[in-house]
């Protein structure tokens, strides 16, 4: 549901409101962790806050998402209708971007559908870069309203249990003088079980890219390949 009109992806999304959301720093820690120029594989883009920025940056961006509204937003990269878990190019990128939580879904059949994508249109010698919660993180003890760095405001509400490791809540956005609501399912992933996650599609952790550990580098699962070492 939300407050303001316009179009809304197939996942809830606002399409309005995340063409009007601010990248913020996140571009940068993204480029600062890649090699210069690096293609870019981006799932889930939404309307391009990361892409434009990352394209800026020098890299080529390739775009996908499963809402043609929010690709219509997109200028200066290749855009692909299609859900992340139906996606085949038969290409590889030297970078796969799994970034807004999309790892944190609850349905673990739609979270190996994700890496099973990253797995496969990861180049061997590239890396997938994975945006999650803080391991461990407290919902009821987080600020109820964060005001950005732009001045918009995100407000947590109706927070619930739904079961063991899954939380629901709803999110008030205001943005340029908006209000969009959105409604989140999500599951929390620890260390453990993204490392057990990751081992099932033929990736694991190569190291956090955040102190928090929010941001994770995963490659593809060395120890799987003849002759190649364990990773140190």
């Amino acid at each position: 549901m939300v407050s303001s009109e316009g179009p809304v992806a197939p996942d809830g999304s606002p399409v309005e409101l995340f063409a009007r959301l601010s990248a913020g720093s996140l571009p940068q820690l993204i480029h600062d962790a890649i090699p210069p120029g690096a293609s870019i594989l981006e799932l889930g883009a939404g309307a391009g806050r990361i892409t434009h920025p990352l394209v800026e940056l020098g890299h080529e961006v390739v775009a996908v998402d499963e809402s043609p509204d929010m690709l219509a937003r997109i200028s200066g990269a290749e855009t692909i209708e299609s859900r992340i878990e139906d996606l085949d190019l038969d290409r590889r990128f030297d970078i796969v971007l799994l970034m807004s939580h999309l790892i944190e879904n609850p349905d673990q059949r739609v979270r190996q559908g994700f890496l099973r994508t990253c797995r496969s249109h990861v180049a061997d010698t590239g890396c997938v870069l994975i945006q999650r919660d803080p391991p461990g993180r407290d919902y009821d003890t987080d600020p109820l309203r964060r005001t950005m760095s732009d001045g918009s405001t995100i407000g947590m509400r109706d927070l619930r249990q739904v079961s063991p490791g899954v939380v629901s809540f709803t999110l008030d956005y205001q943005v340029d003088g908006s209000t969009w609501v959105q409604h989140v399912v999500t599951r929390r992933i620890s260390d453990s079980s993204l490392k057990a996650e990751l081992s099932l599609a033929d990736l694991e952790i190569d190291g956090f890219i955040t102190p928090s550990r929010t941001w994770v580098r995963a490659r593809p699962l060395q120890s799987a390949k003849p002759g190649v070492g364990a990773p140190a």
